[in-house]
């Protein structure tokens, strides 16, 4: 999703000397020079400092150098001086989106929009709250409202695209990234939702590459380290490489497994990932190291991101690597599970109803709440009395386990997990695991566990469309809903399939 738009304004003050500061101000404002723009717009209010439009640009300078609170203060002087200045109301509301407190966000933009309701940048910000808010229709008519004010496609067509994919219109999303990218070929933002189009369709030898672009838009990026990138050209074979994790837990088991690859080429390889992971990641074919992010790093000739890899090694729909398992648990460890769940002489099942809500991401919030049931949304499974079910629920949903829902007994041993490795020994001992779109349902996969993946409506790029199986993870099958929010319909095919199961 696009940033935020700011429109910035610019007011020449009367006095000679600030005149000239204040176009300076704004030539190195419109130029993402953001160090010398503070300066220079605080040189003009230090000499008149009733001047609105200034206060403003200053907020929307603070906000670009990550000082949320200062770009407030700065809006909220704009408009103490002039309540009617719809620009302030906008700057006002981008600091509160960064701050993370969108309903006074949304606010700020309506009032931007009842003032000037022409205001296309209020509109295309107003879309982003709302979007992450999950209100999709209500975003789509905001950016579509944004361009009948005057916004340039290529500049809001990313966001467009990217609402209309998440609405299950991918054909109408594909056409609107081409479209900005047609007129902005530089946008990274139209370029990356491109991509999970054309991911999401499996036109792997585009979507890769376009995925690369994600990489500019990184919110909080590690430093890259202080040796050379791997491009994929050079040759690797008695050579170390670092690959780092990127994104989610989930993100790192699906493509750990490249690590394996680039040992067959002959690499000594270095895994720098999330420390839940890294005793389950030890167990990967072929790396000779694994650090927890933020650890010290070992000596290394080159490095890699893991979620360029597939890009890197010209993946395909048919190259895909599915050896699996590619990790296991620990052997005692899942013997210990085997002793514990003994008793249990039924169809074993694991559960997990949601993901995690990261609420420091608004947007990835939003997706949570459309991937995540509740486990009541289980209850009909508590019919199938030949089943055992287990929690493997973690985070702030867990806690449902304490209360099932009336008829499912549900088993919570998670007091017992302290990192991936745990959890992997006790889904080995399994007969099944039916998750939502987490971090767990990637585990299973990986540790050829069966898993039934109950899948959103608008169903992430790594899933395809119209599949019911996955050529990642060949033990998966998916459970789609049918419409937005169909959890109803999801989990009594689910129902229907168990007792299937339990009857032969």
């Amino acid at each position: 999703m696009n940033d935020m738009q700011p429109y910035p304004t610019l007011e020449v003050a009367t006095h000679p000397d600030p005149e000239i500061v204040a176009e300076q101000a704004y030539q190195a404002h419109v130029r993402g020079e953001w160090e010398a723009a503070d300066r220079a717009y605080r040189s003009v209010l230090a000499i008149q400092p009733d001047i609105a439009p200034c206060w403003s640009n200053l907020g929307l300078v603070l906000r670009a150098r990550a000082k949320p609170d200062e770009a407030e203060l700065a809006a909220r002087t704009a408009l103490r001086l002039s309540p009617d200045f719809a620009d302030a109301h906008n700057s006002l509301g981008m600091a509160q989106h960064d701050l993370n407190r969108l309903a006074e966000a949304e606010n700020s933009f309506r009032g931007a929009l009842r003032l000037r309701p022409d205001h296309a940048a209020a509109w295309i910000n107003l879309g982003l709250v709302r979007q992450k808010f999950g209100a999709l229709e209500d975003a789509e008519a905001c950016y579509r409202e944004a361009l009948r004010c005057g916004a340039d496609f290529g500049q809001v067509g990313g966001n467009l695209g990217m609402v209309l994919l998440e609405q299950g219109r991918v054909e109408e999303a594909e056409a609107a990234c081409r479209k900005a990218l047609h007129q902005r070929p530089d946008n990274a933002e139209a370029t990356v939702n491109l991509a999970m189009v054309l991911l999401l369709t499996g036109r792997f030898e585009e979507g890769w590459p376009a995925y690369e672009s994600r990489l500019a838009l990184a919110r909080d990026p590690m430093p890259d380290p202080p040796i050379a990138p791997w491009t994929g050209q050079e040759s690797i074979a008695g050579r170390t490489i670092l690959l780092r994790a990127e994104q989610g837990l989930g993100d790192t088991l699906q493509f750990c497994r490249y690590a394996s690859l680039l040992a067959d080429q002959g690499a000594l390889v270095v895994l720098e990932a999330q420390k839940p992971l890294v005793r389950l990641l030890s167990s990967l074919r072929g790396v000779a190291a694994v650090v927890g992010i933020g650890d010290a790093l070992p000596h290394a000739d080159l490095w890699c991101s893991l979620m360029s890899l597939p890009y890197l090694c010209n993946t395909t729909l048919g190259t895909i690597p599915s050896e699996i398992p590619y990790l296991s648990p620990d052997p005692s460890a899942q013997a210990a599970w085997a002793d514990r769940l003994a008793g249990l002489t039924g169809l074993r099942v694991g559960l997990v109803w949601g993901g995690g809500t990261r609420p420091d991401q608004p947007h990835a919030m939003a997706i949570d709440r459309r991937r995540s049931m509740t486990l009541a949304d289980m209850a009909p499974l508590g019919e199938l009395k030949s089943c055992h079910f287990i929690s493997l629920q973690l985070g702030d949903k867990a806690g449902q386990a304490t209360r099932p829902p009336d008829g499912l007994e549900l088993l919570d041993p998670t007091a017992w997990l302290e990192d991936f490795a745990d959890t992997a020994a006790l889904v080995a001992n399994l007969d099944l695991v039916i998750a939502v779109d987490t971090s767990v349902a990637h585990l299973a996969g990986a540790i050829g566990t069966p898993v039934w993946l109950l899948n959103r409506f608008d169903t992430c790029w790594r899933w395809l469309l119209d599949r019911d199986d996955s050529p990642w993870y060949p033990g998966l099958r998916q459970v789609r809903q049918a419409r937005p929010g169909d959890w109803a319909g999801v989990i009594a095919r689910v129902k229907r399939a168990l007792e299937a199961i339990v009857a032969r």
